[in-house]
């Protein structure tokens, strides 16, 4: 038999050691995941348990073999659901936090720009208090002028985010 015959149906040994290495991070991504995404994930018993205690391990060489558990455990499950529900996940935290930004822009607008943001935010707003607004915008704006802390442009910030 000639060693490097290999059988078409059986992956190469580089493949397979390919693939446990993806089923390792991927067992990484839920340990570095929040406990309430967590909770959300369709997982066996045993693997929920092995990343708690993963989360809880502090020296590095037994958080390494925590890991290889995690790859090994990895294994007996089908994997591609898991991945579509990771990325679904971090696509609505990448929405999230592109609305946070679009908050963010629109209050530097409001308090740099002042009129001329604030009827353009009422067109794509139209259930604002006017009046709240106003205030919130004219009080964070004397806030900026002198200096003094920015109480009142967190305030319109967060009206900001109500209203989204």
């Amino acid at each position: 038999m000639d060693l490097n015959d290999h059988s078409p149906e059986s992956p190469s040994r580089s493949q397979e050691k390919r693939e446990a290495e993806a089923l390792q991070k991927l067992g990484e991504q839920l340990i570095s995941l929040p406990k309430k995404q967590l909770a959300m994930l369709p997982l066996p018993d045993r693997l929920r348990e092995a990343v708690e205690q993963a989360r809880r391990i502090t020296s590095h060489g037994a958080l390494k073999r925590q890991r290889q558990y995690l790859g090994r455990l990895m294994r007996e499950i089908d994997p591609q659901p898991l991945r579509s529900k990771l990325d679904e996940l971090r696509g609505a935290d990448k929405a999230a936090n592109a609305r946070f930004h679009q908050n963010e822009r629109w209050r530097d607008r409001l308090i740099t720009e002042g009129d001329a943001a604030f009827a353009e935010f009422l067109a794509q707003h139209p259930q604002a208090d006017h009046q709240h607004l106003r205030r919130l915008m004219r009080d964070a704006a004397s806030d900026a002028a002198a200096g003094r802390p920015p109480r009142h442009a967190r305030e319109l910030f967060r009206y900001i985010q109500s209203l989204d």
